[in-house]
């Protein structure tokens, strides 16, 4: 019986030592798978982050490349078409010419308006009578005459100046007395187109004797 435990303790130690060292070669492959393949994903995915990142740090940090260079090309020369133009001979003459198709008829001339005019002319029947301005030294010595008289009448019909003597009698006296008749003689105004204006006429001035 002793024999028979020995035995089995020989056994079961032995079956033991094969278990652990088997479970340890399973233990240290799996160690050694794991690590492998974790040496692969490292070899095999880090590089290519590292790599992607330096590359695209790179690329950002260097300059943009330089424009492709542009060739230009030559000028293609073209001559010029050759035009003729017929020109007319200059003419020196300065007149102006009718260069329209249709005859312009020019319209007639308006009508010069004609000015209604009148000149002043004597108010007898307000005038006083050239008898009453004869001079007694002329009445004595028989003297007569006619004096041409200027006369400048206003609108209103009254002499605007003192009249002047246009032409003599030959005697200084009727002269004078004729002036003064035609300072108080009235008259009718001078008109233009009806209006009375300012208007300078030439009076005869008649001094005869009359028996009383």
């Amino acid at each position: 019986m002793t024999a028979y435990t020995q035995h089995d303790a020989q056994f079961f130690s032995r079956r033991a030592l094969v278990l652990l060292v088997a479970l340890a070669v399973q233990v240290v492959g799996f160690l050694a798978l794991t690590a492998g393949l974790a040496q692969r994903v490292m070899h095999v995915l880090a590089p290519p982050i590292q790599t992607s990142i330096v590359q695209q740090i790179e690329k950002q940090n260097q300059p943009p490349p330089p424009p492709p260079p542009k060739m230009e090309k030559p000028p293609v020369e073209v001559p010029p078409p050759e035009v003729s133009i017929n020109l007319p001979p200059e003419t020196t003459s300065t007149a102006i010419t009718d260069v329209t198709n249709r005859h312009i008829v020019a319209p007639p001339p308006r009508p010069a308006r004609r000015v209604v005019r009148t000149f002043a002319s004597l108010d007898q029947l307000h005038s006083p009578s050239t008898d009453d301005y004869y001079p007694p030294v002329s009445r004595r010595l028989d003297e007569e005459g006619t004096t041409v008289v200027r006369a400048c009448t206003a609108p209103n019909g009254r002499v605007a100046s003192l009249p002047t003597v246009a032409k003599s009698s030959g005697s200084p006296r009727l002269d004078e007395a004729a002036v003064k008749w035609a300072s108080n003689a009235r008259f009718n105004p001078g008109t233009v187109d009806g209006r009375p204006v300012l208007s300078c006429t030439n009076f005869k001035v008649k001094f005869v004797l009359t028996d009383e």
